[in-house]
């Protein structure tokens, strides 16, 4: 069993890591071949839709994905297959009829997602949602066989499948410089299509590979026997619509950011770009710093522990805030090298670069707030309360499409703005900083009428300590950063970040073991 389980965690891990790898050299290809140019914004908002299947329908740990590992597992190959080949097919048919109907209705949802948009990148985005259509099929049978695969205990597949569709992409941005070389006229690649077609050749070559190793496993059953194993499908399907909707909650809130965000030329871009570079980090504080507490929580939960759940759980927010005051100070002061370094080549010029910035600046300072909602919300779910935090997310769509809506000024069609105050795309990410906020002070002292008692105010004056230590760190740094920043090469740059990240580390740790708001230690004894 260890062995079982240390072969699976390298597969996956390794997994997982090529597959950051490449889109963080997506992403570096992307910004040099586009930029914040008007083919990157409309690709942003054709990919919606088909990327809100692809990630909640067909992506690892989807409700498909949950749902297929929970019923094929216990049973045995040939009913596995038959179940499989029926949910699929079923699937298949019903999202088909979707994809038509996105297909031939392309032009109104661009006009719904992006009504600000210029009218030539509405055009653009609605010949790109038309390529990207045929993701919308694909996407139910990918997040199938990655639960089928799963439930056969084959994980690398599922976890490197990402980085098909990333390596697609730079391969085509590669082939399109190549045969552009001789227009030295522009930076950009003037190929409107070519994101579209490199996504849906990777989502094809990512299917391709998927029915080669379902069949492989011999989960492949053509002949589908639709009387049989009715039980197994409705649980599947049962699984799959409320994991749906709870998974789908956070994904309006994307839609909203970016109807509002259409007013901003190059604002889909820049978002895209400033969340690539938080996400990573975040990505993995999530699963360091919350997973590992979940299995305690249930544990605990049986045993009706509170107070073990209630010293966990303070634990855990101490971390958290710990960790992500941080990395905000950090992203704040290196903002320009961090963008610099990453992006600012080809394409994406100086003035690319400070609208990133500013962007990322402002996803900075949400980070506390994104982390903390995430560890609440798993909690309410790691002792089965859902009702609450359901309720609060529903009233945080209607909180940020208002803040959204206030922070750009307030407009009214025909009447202009109510507001003198216009944060642009900023005002966009501080609106979903604040709602995070919200939700948080609400779900936090609720707690108590499940018989959790976090320690609020004492938990406050150390985040407040933790938020003085960063701004000290940040104010000493950004000064030492001013007599130094005079290098113009990329390896100069590279070097400042470096030592300029261990200078704020030092110092951050120093102060906050000052301040006796830190509680890691660099030796300890018998553990």
């Amino acid at each position: 069993m260890h062995s079982f389980l240390k072969n699976n965690v390298f597969s996956i891990s390794f997994g997982t890591t090529l597959s950051k790898l490449a889109g963080c050299i997506r992403q570096i290809f992307i910004a040099a071949a586009f930029g914040v140019g008007i083919t990157y914004d409309a690709f942003n908002y054709a990919y919606i839709i088909p990327g809100f299947l692809l990630i909640i329908v067909g992506g690892i740990n989807g409700p498909l994905h949950n749902a297929v590992v929970t019923v094929l597992t216990p049973l045995n190959k040939k009913k596995g297959g038959i179940v499989l080949t029926q949910v699929s097919i079923k699937l298949a048919i019903l999202l088909l009829v979707f994809a038509i109907l996105i297909y031939f209705n392309a032009r109104v949802l661009i006009e719904l997602l992006s009504p600000n948009l210029s009218y030539e990148a509405k055009s653009i985005a609605t010949y790109q949602l038309r390529i990207l259509t045929p993701c919308i099929p694909l996407s139910g049978f990918i997040g199938l066989s990655f639960g089928a695969l799963n439930s056969r205990n084959k994980f690398f597949l599922s976890s490197i499948s990402p980085a098909i569709t990333s390596i697609t992409i730079i391969f085509f941005i590669l082939i399109s410089w190549i045969f552009n070389q001789e227009d030295t006229s522009s930076n950009f690649l003037t190929f409107t299509g070519l994101l579209a077609f490199a996504t849906l050749t990777g989502t094809l070559i990512q299917f391709v590979l998927q029915i080669w190793e379902i069949n492989k496993i011999g989960l492949l059953r053509l002949e589908s026997k639709f009387k049989l194993f009715k039980n197994e499908e409705k649980r599947i399907f049962k699984l799959i619509i409320p994991a749906s909707i709870s998974s789908g909650l956070s994904q309006i809130n994307v839609f909203i950011d970016m109807f509002f965000a259409s007013s901003f030329q190059g604002a889909a871009s820049g978002l895209a770009y400033g969340n690539f570079l938080i996400q990573a980090p975040l990505g993995i504080l999530s699963n360091s710093l919350i997973l590992p507490l979940l299995p305690q929580f249930s544990k605990l939960i049986i045993k009706k522990d509170f107070r073990g759940i209630q010293k966990n759980l303070t634990s855990g927010i101490e971390y958290c805030f710990f960790t992500t005051i941080f990395l905000t100070g950090f992203f704040i002061t290196f903002n320009n090298q961090i963008v610099q370094l990453v992006f600012e080549r080809g394409a994406f010029d100086y003035a690319a670069t400070l609208k990133v910035k500013h962007i990322l600046i402002a996803y900075a300072v949400s980070i506390p707030f994104y982390l903390y909602r995430d560890l609440l919300v798993r909690t309410y779910y790691s002792i089965e309360k859902t009702k609450f935090p359901f309720q609060l997310s529903l009233a945080g769509i209607m909180l940020n499409a208002f803040f959204d809506w206030v922070f750009i000024g307030a407009p009214i069609k025909n009447f202009g703005n109510l507001s003198p105050y216009n944060f642009g795309v900023v005002g966009i990410i501080l609106s979903s900083g604040i709602v995070n906020l919200i939700v948080c002070i609400l779900l936090a002292p609720n707690l108590r009428n499940e018989d959790i008692y976090l320690p609020n105010l004492d938990l406050l004056k150390k985040i407040i300590l933790m938020s003085l230590g960063s701004f000290i760190d940040s104010t000493i740094c950004f000064n030492i950063l001013k007599t130094t920043n005079k290098l113009n090469s990329n390896f100069g740059e590279f070097l400042l970040l470096i030592f300029g990240s261990l200078t704020f580390f030092i110092i951050y740790f120093l102060l906050t073991k000052f301040l006796n708001v830190n509680k890691f230690k660099i030796y300890q004894n018998n553990i």
